[in-house]
């Protein structure tokens, strides 16, 4: 089969479509022809090495993290799925390979995809989503009456992110280019702040709480516009005791290493009297089913910027990292 594979870690030239076997299942595990992959920047962030330190993969390995397709047969033990069961995963963090013709996913991490979408657009919901309804919901617990900030409401988690908090009751309030504007206006940003000529730190005050998508100066901003007592949680800053522990199920070494890479941002956050939190998020099969009931009730909108054929995966990835993508950049597959 054909598979997107890293050899080594590195730039654009690291990674390279190629045939590899196919994978089979194994017990609990559904094997997938791939119709679409999703891409996000955790996967170029994997391409270079930056993720080594919590994913030590074995390489080669095949990239990817999200797919939509049809299940092709299944392992021992599987009773959620049966062959030709049109479905969509956020792939084992460990294992990867949605960028390939055929895939091996747990069926824990499966859901059926949304009726109403085709699997190019099911292919974009996975990580990001679960990522938004994690933070905001589960992290966040964003309830009626809120007010959350969250930046870069135009981008692939963001374009989620704000249609999760609207359907949780929040007011939100997002940055956006004007070239952004009318879609986060569309998706129901109560607040746009136009970054390109104003800073967000002078027009936002004392929001209950802040999903951070950007990092570095928007997050030390976005601890400032928070009220005292509040939470801001971050993808995009440094990861905390608690990313290891709980997010990632790791011990006191990555734990004691997170604490001091996170000092500085905790003690900013301490500072302003907010709770940081890092998030690392995780494949969920059932989470996944709360978001496909919500497609298919059309109450979130799937945004997906460009469409590429699976052999200009390349320019895919040049044009995800390039970062002007509005919503999601996917690869079809068949």
């Amino acid at each position: 089969m054909r598979a997107f594979v890293l050899n080594r870690y590195g730039g654009p030239g690291a990674a390279e479509l190629r045939d590899v076997a196919p994978p089979e299942p194994g017990p609990g595990e559904v094997r997938i022809d791939v119709k679409a992959a999703g891409l996000n920047p955790v996967d170029f962030k994997t391409r270079e090495g930056m993720l080594r330190v919590i994913h030590p993969y074995v390489l080669p390995i095949v990239l990817g993290c999200e797919l939509s397709g049809v299940v092709a047969s299944v392992g021992e033990g599987v009773t959620r799925f049966r062959p030709g069961d049109a479905v969509f995963t956020r792939v084992s963090k460990e294992r990867l390979g949605a960028f390939a013709e055929t895939a091996c996913v747990h069926q824990d991490l499966v859901a059926r995809k949304p009726a109403s979408l085709d699997f190019t657009h099911a292919a974009a919901i996975p990580l990001a989503a679960l990522t938004a309804l994690q933070a905001l919901r589960d992290e966040l617990a964003i309830k009626p009456g809120m007010r959350v900030f969250i930046p870069g409401g135009a981008g692939g988690v963001g374009t989620f992110a704000l249609q999760i908090a609207k359907h949780l009751g929040a007011t939100v309030a997002t940055t956006a280019s004007p070239r952004g504007r009318a879609l986060v206006e569309r998706l129901g940003a109560d607040v746009i702040v136009d970054y390109t000529t104003q800073a967000f730190t002078s027009v936002l005050r004392d929001y209950d709480a802040a999903f951070d998508l950007i990092g570095g100066d928007t997050l030390t901003g976005a601890l400032s516009v928070v009220r005292r007592g509040g939470k801001v949680v971050s993808i995009a800053g440094l990861p905390e005791p608690k990313t290891a522990t709980q997010d990632l199920g790791r011990g006191a070494s990555l734990a004691t290493l997170f604490w001091f890479a996170s000092a500085g941002i905790r003690f900013r956050a301490w500072r302003a009297g907010v709770n940081y939190r890092y998030l690392f998020m995780r494949p969920d099969g059932k989470q996944l089913e709360e978001l496909a009931a919500l497609v298919d009730a059309k109450k979130l909108e799937v945004v997906v910027d460009r469409v590429f054929a699976f052999d200009q995966i390349a320019d895919a990835f040049a044009y995800l990292e390039g970062g002007r993508a509005k919503g999601k950049v996917v690869v079809t597959l068949g």
